[in-house]
């Protein structure tokens, strides 16, 4: 199937309305492009994992280490780098798992509101929605083994349900439209008219809500390894490098604050993109 170039620039030109979002694309492809091959760029690729150098510790940014070294000598920049593969991973796959279970509870129970099986499934629903997102996380992978894998686990556990209560609100209104109705009546089955009829219809609202929760997941992800139930070392991890951080506050103020500063930088980026994206389906779609 070709590529449609004038639909390409069509949603180009929606998007790019707006300087602001052209920043957030950037800091974006930024962050995806140093997360795929941070290790061939970083200026001490060996740093990343367990390395020491205890002649180099704790050294103040300079030319030769631009955000200095931490407790071990291990060059920082080269460290968050390293961390951007972890990241995007954990939002990748978070999203991806937990955007099509929530879609598929939503729209069922859409599709067959005011039935048990609604009630049942929004119920459930509801249970999860009721308990703060963090609180359930740090519940949940605090009775795991902390690792990368538990701590993905824990955030898609607490964020399905924000993509079932989406697709619920779109489901159960489309149900009663003349195109679900027609499909119904020359027998069209329920997985047909979930998946070829209302699913499209959903898909730029779950796509927009996906760019835009990339950054939460991202924070979500750091603050599980700030507490220690996320990647564990020597990997580096953001949350993990601002933990071991602050207790040298203000003293060593470097071993934190890039980190932090990094981790801001990648959800405006995402919030940036997402807002972009946001108003290039919205404004197709008028």
């Amino acid at each position: 199937m070709s590529v449609d170039k004038k639909t390409l620039k069509r949603y180009w030109l929606k998007y790019s309305q707006s300087g602001i979002t052209i920043i957030g694309l950037v800091i974006v492809a930024g962050f995806i492009f140093l997360a795929l091959f941070g290790k061939h760029i970083a200026p001490y690729p060996d740093h990343i994992g367990s390395f020491v150098d205890f002649a180099n510790a704790s050294k103040p940014p300079s030319l030769r280490h631009v955000f200095g070294t931490d407790l071990m000598g291990r060059d920082i920049l080269s460290r968050i780098i390293g961390a951007f593969r972890s990241t995007l991973l954990m939002g990748v796959i978070v999203l991806c798992v937990s955007a099509p279970v929530g879609f598929i509870v939503g729209v069922v129970a859409g599709y067959n509101k005011g039935s048990l099986i609604d009630t049942i499934l929004m119920r459930i629903t509801d249970i999860f929605l009721a308990i703060p997102p963090l609180v359930l996380a740090l519940a949940i992978a605090s009775v795991l083994e902390p690792n990368m894998t538990n701590s993905m686990l824990a955030i898609t556990v607490m964020w399905w349900p924000w993509y079932a209560r989406l697709s619920y609100g779109v489901a159960s209104s489309l149900r009663a439209e003349n195109f679900i109705i027609y499909s119904q009546l020359v027998g069209a089955s329920a997985p047909h008219i979930i998946f070829r009829e209302i699913l499209p219809v959903c898909l730029s609202s779950i796509l927009t809500k996906m760019t835009l929760d990339m950054g939460y997941v991202i924070i979500m992800g750091a603050t599980l390894s700030y507490a220690g139930l996320g990647e564990q070392a020597p990997k580096p991890a953001l949350g993990s490098m601002i933990s071991q951080g602050v207790k040298y506050m203000p003293a060593q103020w470097w071993f934190t604050v890039f980190p932090a500063l990094t981790i801001i930088l990648i959800i405006l980026g995402f919030n940036l993109f997402g807002d972009g994206i946001s108003g290039m389906l919205g404004t197709d779609e008028k």
